[in-house]
């Protein structure tokens, strides 16, 4: 078998890297929702704080390795991106340990209209045809899961609008 070219190579190693990326997201959700489950952890925001000594350290061996170079942010654009990631990941969190798994991935579905809605107001955008149709169906099935899934509370439900949110403002600022 020949080698490839560099961009077949490219494209594999794209692919092998969202799929690393499925999986471990879908790994870190299984993980978290057995131990708020299961065990009873009821410390979400530790667990915000472990996944970002977490996320730290695995920074700084990529950058260490070469993979990753610094970057500048101005102070007050920082502040911003830290306040909206950090809200964003706890509010996931805590929408996690008071929802259903299947309530916490309808939520994380929302950023994606929540984020057009954004873009609309803010950017000016002007979405396709195709686009608002690929929209309307995650709307529709979003619609339909929120109806089966029984398991929602206020409290949860606030907590996942406050997720959605950020997440979205986060995304759109940066």
């Amino acid at each position: 078998m020949a080698p490839g070219s560099k961009a077949e190579r490219k494209a594999a190693l794209d692919a092998g890297a969202w799929m690393f990326n499925v999986v471990t997201s879908v790994g870190i959700i299984m993980v978290n929702k057995g131990l708020m489950a299961t065990h009873g952890f009821s410390f979400a925001t530790t667990l915000t704080g472990l996944h970002f000594a977490m996320t730290t350290l695995m920074t700084l061996v990529m950058k260490w390795l070469g993979y990753i170079q610094p970057s500048y942010l101005p102070l007050p654009e920082l502040v911003k991106f830290a306040f909206f990631a950090n809200l964003s990941i706890v509010g996931m969190n805590v929408s996690l340990m008071w929802n259903s798994v299947g309530f916490y991935q309808i939520a994380k579905l929302c950023i994606i209209p929540v984020l057009c809605i954004l873009e609309i107001i803010f950017d000016k955008v002007r979405y396709s045809r195709d686009t608002k149709l690929s929209i309307v169906l995650v709307l529709i099935g979003v619609a339909v899961c929120t109806v089966t899934d029984v398991s929602v509370n206020s409290q949860g439900l606030l907590a996942a609008v406050i997720a959605v949110w950020s997440t979205a403002l986060q995304q759109h600022a940066f």
